[in-house]
């Protein structure tokens, strides 16, 4: 039998089952937009997102419907809607273009660069993107095409409508996978606690719609082809079969809906999402890029360290610092940022953070550098110039570490310009230290001296140790002096000079360190009340403060820039907002319990000069008696097996320590949960068919194992679509379907059946090899996908309830019998 509907009326009419057809796939359209609406929401975040989702549905239904009435082909499709996707994207998708009549050809050239490389740049961006330059021409050409194609797809009336499905899953996995890599907020109601509320939401509902839709369909397509089959109308009431299905179907979309709302978000919990941003590896990688802290000392070299770095006017507000690079990463040698810090790209504006608005003007002057000076949490950027266009896409922010870079052209140059809007945090409510387990260790020297002088453990007694460094270290920007004293000691009053040598590797730390318990041990200093001894710059005392806070439980980075306002007269400060070379500087910002981060001052005093000369006394002499040699040999243990006994002893541990399988077997088991929800009814499906078959070839006598042969070959002609045997008899059946020997093996049934003779071990064998080779003739005759389709197929089990399969033949034969009898009598 085939499954073909008739040919479409040409006279533009729609029958009753078309009309139904054509209201369900609209229905299923209209709940996968808004489906695909709410999961791309956090995208976009922005009213002009909700304008192009609308505007998109509408406008791919209009060009469905007229396909559809006009019977366009796929290439008028594809050209009908290339030009509404230009007319649209131009009127909704770059807003920003419409100012100006004259930027037609851009906005036009803005459309097509977005439909190709607009989904790129999505990824690049930091979220939510609102209406950022041509970022929702993506949501466009989804929303657009794919209602188009959905819809085009869901009102076919062969196979091909179930595409729908995969496109509409399309739709809304573009706002899951383009989505943030972390998870909506838990949803608390009493007691009930929901994990990532709206992604549960959103997946549970698309399976529940696109369910509903398929389990329709499927009924709807089985009626019309019994009716087209038989010639009669099939009865609005369901029939026992059709209510078996349907209680199935309710079945396993209620497991399916438990499953996914329940158990995964709840086995998800604390993981990472797995989305396309995340697997999106930034287009600036700083960690290659020479240390801002390496290179600090070169800019107070004579010949730089008045130089003109770059200009800041404040217009709002009262920032007291300009930061110019934020390095979060130490790995005993440099300080620098690390490589997992995510710099990304930014819309126009950013959702302001709790803070005071402030609003500066920055111009370049000589900043040669990827580093680009930022004032507290960024909100706005806009550029200015002649580069304003490149510079906006070679900007990249860290919202981690409040930093930006500029990857325009190699970096800034003179004449760049650009104005910031930023929130300024407040001091924190709290000082206490969240806790943290320091990436590298520091010297024992830096341990030690912070265990002598430390008051507790919270920020008093953090700012209270760096206080003292400041106090006992000194200011040197050079390892040696020439004849001429060097500008940047111009500027110092009475100042004398010591040598500082450059770096901030743990040595170099743990040299400073050593000098200040050996000179705090000095009964001289004791005397004079003079315990200053570490020399060195920001370079040195930065990283040292940073070590010293990771001690103390407080993660800590640091940040080399400028400041336009101090309260200690002793800092470098822009002179109305002029930063030169020598007016850079180094501190560290500490992370605080409460998430926020707070900057700490580091650059030593340059007053009091150290004395870097300790008293040298002699040991006291006493007379002892010198004794002979008689010094026994004692041979020490072997290093060798103290070494093999660690190693056992280590490996013995490690052998028990299982604290990294648990993630691996978290993971394993949600694609577990995963795949048992996607395949687990199929496989249901296919183990009772299995079942079957096995209870079938083992019946108690050979004559029962024949006829229950016959059995499964009609259950899988059944499974393979063809029409159910009713009321038939064994040979009408086989004449009825034309199966390759059908006509033999219903004769040798009938003859184990009805014969009295039985049936012996090896025919019932013989036979059953006849029904295998049938059923995989079945299967593969019909294709891949179709042989895949009668596998899980439930018509084999409730084809004994279909609707009167058997009492429709019977009142078959009583009206062609009554017939028969009509024409015979007198």
């Amino acid at each position: 039998m085939s499954g073909r509907t008739a040919p479409p009326r040409r006279d533009g009419a729609f029958s009753g089952g078309e009309r139904t057809r054509v209201v369900a796939g609209s229905l299923l359209a209209l709940a996968v937009a808004v489906l695909a609406t709410l999961a791309a929401w956090p995208v976009y975040d922005d009213t002009a997102f909700v304008f192009v989702a609308v505007a998109g549905t509408v406008a791919g239904a209009a060009v469905a419907a007229c396909a559809l009435r006009l019977r366009w082909g796929g290439w008028t499709v594809t050209v009908v809607l290339g030009g509404v996707f230009l007319l649209i994207g131009v009127l909704v998708a770059v807003p920003s273009r419409l100012t100006d009549p004259g930027m037609l050809p851009r906005a036009i050239g803005d459309v097509l660069t977005g439909a190709v490389v607009g989904w790129k740049d999505l990824l690049t961006v930091d979220l939510p993107v609102g209406s950022y330059r041509n970022l929702l021409v993506p949501a466009l050409v989804v929303f657009l095409a794919g209602t188009s194609v959905l819809l085009l797809s869901a009102w076919r009336r062969d196979r091909l409508a179930f595409l729908a499905v995969p496109v509409a899953v399309g739709m809304v996995g573009f706002g899951l996978l383009f989505g943030r890599t972390s998870v909506s907020a838990s949803l608390v109601v009493g007691q009930l606690t929901l994990a990532a509320p709206l992604e549960t939401m959103v997946g549970a509902s698309t399976m529940l719609v696109l369910l509903l839709w398929l389990v329709w369909r499927d009924r709807a397509e089985r009626s019309g082809a019994l009716a087209r089959a038989r010639g009669a109308r099939i009865g609005r009431r369901a029939s026992g079969g059709a209510a078996a299905r349907g209680w199935t179907a309710v079945g396993l979309l209620a497991l399916a809906v438990v499953v996914a709302v329940a158990v995964v978000p709840w086995a998800a919990q604390g993981l990472d999402r797995d989305v396309l941003r995340g697997a999106t590896a930034p287009d600036v990688d700083l960690s290659a890029e020479i240390s801002p802290l390496a290179s600090y000392r070169a800019a107070f070299d004579d010949d730089r360290v008045d130089e003109v770095l770059f200009r800041v006017a404040v217009l709002e507000g009262a920032p007291e610092r300009v930061r110019v690079a934020v390095l979060d990463g130490y790995d005993g040698e440099v300080f620098r940022t690390d490589a997992d810090t995510r710099f990304v790209r930014v819309p126009s504006a950013r959702t302001a953070q709790a803070g005071a608005r402030a609003v500066v003007d920055v111009e370049i002057v000589d900043l040669d550098a990827v580093w680009m000076p930022i004032i507290g949490d960024l909100v706005e950027v806009s550029f200015v110039g002649e580069r304003a266009a490149a510079l906006a896409d070679g900007f990249y922010y860290s919202a981690q570490n409040a930093a930006a870079v500029e990857t325009a052209g190699g970096g800034l140059r003179a004449g760049d310009a650009y104005r910031l809007e930023a929130s300024l945090p407040g001091s924190p409510a709290t000082f206490a230290a969240p806790g943290s387990t320091p990436g590298v260790g520091a010297p024992e020297s830096l341990r030690v001296w912070v265990d002598e002088h430390r008051t507790g453990t919270d920020g008093a007694a953090l700012i209270a140790l760096i206080d003292l460094l400041r106090e006992r270290g000194y200011l040197s920007h050079a390892l040696t002096d020439g004849d001429v004293p060097a500008r940047w000691m111009q500027d110092l009053d009475d100042y004398r000079f010591q040598p500082a040598a450059a770096g901030h590797s743990l040595a170099r730390i743990d040299q400073m360190f050593s000098r200040l318990l050996q000179r705090e041990a000095d009964p001289q200093a004791i005397v004079a009340d003079n315990f200053v001894a570490a020399v060195g710059d920001d370079e040195q005392f930065a990283v040292a403060a940073a070590l010293i806070a990771e001690e103390l439980g407080y993660p800590a980075r640091v940040v080399v820039g400028a400041r336009l306002a101090a309260d200690d007269p002793s800092l470098p400060v822009c002179e109305d907002g002029v930063c030169t070379a020598g007016d850079l500087s180094a501190w560290i910002e500490v992370r605080t319990a409460s998430g926020a981060w707070v900057a700490i001052d580091t650059t030593p005093q340059h007053e009091r000069s150290p004395n870097l000369e300790t008293t040298e006394q002699r040991d006291p002499e006493n007379v002892t008696d010198v004794r002979p040699d008689a010094v026994e040999e004692v041979v020490p243990p072997d290093p060798t097996q103290e070494d093999e006994a660690v190693s056992r002893d280590d490996e013995e541990t490690a052998a028990w320590d299982l604290a990294w399988l648990w993630p691996i077997l978290r993971v394993v088991a949600i694609w577990m949960l995963v795949a048992l929800l996607l395949l687990g009814p199929f496989l249901v499906i296919l183990a009772a068919k299995a079942l079957r078959r096995r209870g079938r070839r083992r019946a108690a006598t050979p004559a029962d194992r024949i006829a229950a042969g016959w059995e499964e070959v009609v259950d899988a002609a059944a499974d393979a679509g063809y029409e159910p045997p009713g009321a038939r008899t064994r040979s009408e059946t086989a004449a009825l379907w034309e199966l390759p020997d059908g006509v033999r093996l219903a004769a040798a049934a009938d003859e184990a059946t009805f014969s009295g003779r039985g049936a012996t071990t090896a025919q019932a064998q013989a036979f059953w090899d006849d029904v295998d080779r049938r059923r995989r003739d079945l299967r593969s005759s019909r294709g891949v996908w179709r042989a895949l389709m009668a596998s899980v197929s439930l018509r084999s089990f409730i084809r004994r309830t279909a609707p009167g399969g058997a009492r429709r033949h019977l009142a078959e034969r009583g009206e062609r019998g009554s017939s028969r009898r009509a024409r015979t009598m007198p």
